[in-house]
């Protein structure tokens, strides 16, 4: 409703990982450089983590957009299968056939599908995300598959992505190898005041909002106190401000109504 009132040309708070709207926040910024060195450096598994609602999902889909061409790679969104099947969506995803159910067969293929890209000159990379839900047998099976490698390079980059309970997991007794060869390690933090309200005038521009529509300095402040400058509460708080704001018929988000919408988001 409020996107006509303001004369949005979409939505400007969604809590989808639209590439769009993204903030490249200092921490996204180095983020995305380890990112990228550990894929172009060959680091073998590179490990992405951060709360709920952080940025994770989108930061990996910039990385999609922006990466040099000489790089397949194959993104994995629910790693929620068994292990054949997690190989079978891999080898799908970077274009190899799919209809193989031996799982010998499948790391054959995709072993040579890899030496045939390297002496090309490319690099692969296969992003996981939500990797909090691989259990230890498929965790297990990424680190036989960060074995395939020449005597010089390691011929797949892996990139684990998932929420903290990941970094628990990895610590398991059972998974001390695979821990052991992470390359590359970083977590996100959420966003600072500064960066916050930055954040917000960003989206309600990439959405096309009017000059007149602004959060005033102590409603970004109170936006920041409630959600702890997480990207997904921030969202879920403004897209109630803005529906509060068509209500009262007022371009102006104070702070009021973003403590009356704390109130209705429950988010304290």
């Amino acid at each position: 409703m409020y996107k006509e009132y303001y004369g949005f040309k979409e939505n400007a708070f969604n809590i989808t990982a639209d590439p769009a709207f993204y903030f490249e926040s200092s921490r996204h910024k180095d983020a995305y450089a380890h990112l990228l060195y550990g894929i172009r450096h060959r680091k073998g598994i590179i490990c992405l983590t951060g709360e709920v609602g952080t940025g994770k999902t989108t930061l990996c889909r910039i990385l999609l957009n922006k990466i040099d061409p000489t790089i397949r790679t194959a993104f994995i969104l629910n790693p929620n299968f068994s292990q054949i099947q997690l190989l079978q969506l891999i080898n799908k995803d970077l274009g190899l056939p799919s209809i193989r159910n031996n799982k010998l067969d499948l790391i054959t293929l995709l072993n040579q599908f890899l030496i045939d890209e390297t002496s090309q000159g490319h690099n692969v990379a296969v992003i996981i995300d939500e990797a909090q839900n691989l259990n230890v047998h498929q965790l297990e099976q990424i680190r036989l598959l960060s074995n395939l490698e020449t005597e010089k390079e390691k011929l797949l980059q892996i990139i684990l992505v998932g929420q903290p309970e990941l970094l628990e997991k990895l610590r398991k007794p059972a998974l001390r190898q695979l821990n052991s060869r992470i390359g590359v390690r970083y977590h996100i933090q959420p966003l600072d005041k500064t960066d916050t309200g930055e954040y917000i005038n960003h989206r309600l521009k990439i959405a096309g909002g009017p000059e007149k529509l602004h959060f005033t300095d102590e409603a970004i402040h109170s936006v920041y106190e409630f959600s702890k400058g997480t990207p997904r509460l921030i969202n879920i708080l403004c897209e109630h401000a803005l529906l509060a704001g068509f209500t009262n018929e007022t371009c102006t988000i104070d702070k009021d109504i973003i403590l009356r919408c704390a109130k209705e988001a429950l988010i304290s």
